[in-house]
């Protein structure tokens, strides 16, 4: 067994309980419920709902640590106690924990004395597209677990909705390349650096090698690529500074050809070469750049395209027929993948596009 895993043993006195936790970055896959203990010589009876879980911080010595029922009290608001430890979804359905929660306590990671810790706390991040989707999502999540965050978006009625004492809000077009400029010059001052920049922000529009415009070829590859690359020129300074990261939002059409979307499967394809060229040549400043791909997700890109709302409708329906897993994908879970790249979980990965995309990537365009 890794020094780094739980000890799997059993004591006079002890009955094991197994769940699931992510505790000190190791995954714990045991409980022990301890009844008594041993202090001073006299036999102590522990409160009830008290366990006593073994990790191994170091070769050859076991630390007591802080049990997986006292994480969910505390994320979900129940109270500490074995019915969590013994079944979660029973747990989540009587206290009341949500996806929110479940979230809320896989951004968290744990010392060896229990006491939980935010992955992000004290660090800043610029989340562009933050008015719908993927970009809000991620936005909502670097804050819940302790960053700082710039929101970026078009529609300030929008925007307002999100906005926290760790979310400020900036309405920026960002085909306006003073606009953006202008945009990273006042997040280093309300905030003091850029450790996170995720290009989230994007459009859609049909149309082939045949019938797309110039216009409209120039307007995707602008919001697309160029916003993207005028950013991470714009925040690289601070980024490089505070050894942070890139995580660039590009599409399974980065990946794979599809038919009716031409400029945006260029645009896509570019982002991907993108990150690709950016990590090699930033990986010796301590600047890890990396992308996620995603098939279709409930976000309003294709609403924003000018898709009916029944068009819309279908089209979700027929997605459900060409990703293998059988539906589409929700804006949190590409947002989980953005946090972990962003993550010092992740801190020997750059240049690297991941597809989170139901299976997409692997089927016949149609």
């Amino acid at each position: 067994m890794d020094d780094t895993c739980i000890r799997r043993q059993t004591a006079p006195g002890q009955r094991r309980r197994f769940c699931t936790a992510i505790f000190a970055g190791c995954e714990i896959d045991s409980v022990l419920e301890q009844a008594s203990d041993v202090d001073h010589g006299h036999t102590r009876q522990k409160p009830a709902g008290t366990r006593t879980r073994l990790v191994r911080a170091e070769p050859g010595r076991l630390v007591q640590v802080q049990p997986t029922a006292c994480i969910l009290s505390e994320t979900t608001g129940g109270p500490s106690g074995l019915a969590a430890v013994r079944c979660p979804a029973r747990w989540t359905i009587r206290f009341g924990a949500n996806r929110n929660s479940r979230n809320r306590l896989m951004g968290r990671r744990f010392n060896v004395q229990g006491e939980m810790t935010m992955e992000f706390e004290g660090r800043v991040a610029i989340v562009t597209g933050a008015t719908s989707g993927i970009g809000m999502a991620t936005a909502r999540k670097f804050a819940e677990q302790g960053g700082k965050v710039a929101a970026v978006g078009r529609k300030k009625d929008v925007l307002s909705k999100i906005a926290t004492p760790n979310i400020k809000t900036y309405a920026v077009d960002l085909l306006n390349e003073r606009e953006t400029a202008v945009l990273v010059e006042n997040v280093l001052n309300d905030f003091g650096g850029v450790d996170v920049l995720v290009n989230a922000a994007g459009i859609i529009a049909s149309g082939t090698v045949e019938n797309t415009t110039l216009a409209e070829y120039d307007v995707m590859m602008n919001i697309n690529v160029r916003s993207v690359f005028q950013l991470i020129q714009l925040a690289l300074p601070s980024i490089t500074e505070r050894k942070g990261n890139i995580v660039n939002v590009s599409s399974v059409t980065g990946l794979r050809a599809f038919p009716n979307v031409f400029a945006y499967c260029v645009s896509k394809a570019a982002v991907d070469q993108l990150t690709r060229c950016a990590a090699l040549e930033l990986a010796s400043k301590g600047v890890r750049v990396n992308g996620v791909n995603p098939g279709v997700v409930r976000t309003n890109l294709h609403r924003n395209s000018g898709m009916s709302e029944d068009a819309y409708a279908a089209f979700v329906e027929r997605s459900k027929t060409t990703h293998p897993i059988g539906r589409i994908g929700e804006p949190e879970e590409i947002a989980d993948l953005i946090l972990f790249l962003a993550s010092s979980r992740a801190g020997w990965i750059t240049g690297v596009t991941y597809s989170i995309d139901g299976g997409r990537a692997q089927t016949c365009a149609r």
